[in-house]
């Protein structure tokens, strides 16, 4: 049980950090791999406003959402908009995102140096709980409260709001979304946003869980969110959010009876063995291609 409740709140920031992903490639089929720099640079921000600033979590954490957004604008606008409608767009914007995450890296080297940081003992109480013979932090809770809060929201907004259904109109036909009166450019700006908002919560969770921040942290999360959406289904909110549970727990399953070395080799193989049997991922729909 402890180590099922370990994989849940491990694999929700999981989720968390791939829905922002997700966000823009299933919305905008855009892949922003500066996504992951969002991710780091919101934990070095959390601990910062925490022990520099004096600010307590509550306040540090929409901070830290409002600081992520502002970035996803800079992305969308300095690496994504200048090759809108060039026929490479797809791929420029994948090599521009990567260029503009090695800028944000180099700025956390320059500002933070290439030491960990921690947030103080005392950001959080250190209240544990015992359910059904497990220990639950009361940090492990609030970070899973956060995250679920967070997908419903999301979900919500995308379906039923008329952001939501403007990001729809979007992602099927941005050229008759224009026709219709959509903004496409405050659509495709909001959706950036928003994902970046969400990797920059999930980054800041994710130093509280470990208490911990590093500068590659965000490198090493980049393959896990690319595979989580992969399996879920691209595209697919719920699917990130599940694809994010599944690796969480796989993960932690792993260390437990296998060993912290196969960690990686268990996660990744039963992702690929989940691919191999559902190659369009768990809530993906098949292609017809048409000739």
């Amino acid at each position: 049980m402890q180590q099922l409740l370990n994989g849940v709140f491990l694999g929700a920031i999981y989720a968390l950090f791939a829905i922002g992903f997700t966000l823009v490639f299933g919305i905008l089929d855009r892949l922003n791999l500066a996504h992951p720099a969002v991710f780091a640079a919101a934990a070095f921000i959390g601990i910062e406003l925490v022990t520099g600033g004096g600010l307590s979590i509550w306040i540090a954490l929409p901070l830290v959402a409002l600081i992520g957004a502002v970035l996803g604008l800079i992305i969308e606008r300095v690496a994504f908009r200048p090759l809108r409608g060039r026929p490479d767009a797809h791929f420029g914007g994948l090599i521009s995102s990567i260029a503009l995450a090695g800028m944000f890296g180099a700025l956390l080297l320059w500002r933070y140096g290439p030491d960990t940081r921690r947030f103080p003992a005392d950001t959080f109480p250190a209240t544990a709980l015992e359910v059904m013979g497990a220990r639950v932090t009361l940090l492990q809770v609030l970070i899973l409260a956060i995250s679920l809060l967070l997908m419903v929201g999301l979900t919500w907004l995308v379906a039923r709001t008329r952001l939501g259904r403007g990001m729809r109109a979007v992602a099927e036909n941005p050229e008759a979304a224009t026709v219709l009166g959509i903004n496409v450019n405050r659509v495709t700006a909001t959706t950036f946003a928003l994902s970046s908002a969400l990797g920059a919560v999930a980054g800041a969770l994710f130093a509280m869980n470990v208490n911990s921040a590093q500068l590659g942290m965000g490198t090493a999360i980049e393959l896990k969110g690319l595979a989580i959406i992969i399996v879920g289904g691209m595209g697919s909110l719920p699917g990130a959010l599940v694809g994010g549970l599944i690796l969480g727990l796989a993960e932690v399953f792993a260390v437990q009876y296998i060993g912290s070395s196969w960690r990686d080799l268990v996660a990744f193989g039963l992702l690929f063995l989940l691919l191999v049997l559902r190659p369009q991922g768990i809530f993906g729909s098949k292609r017809v291609r048409e000739v």
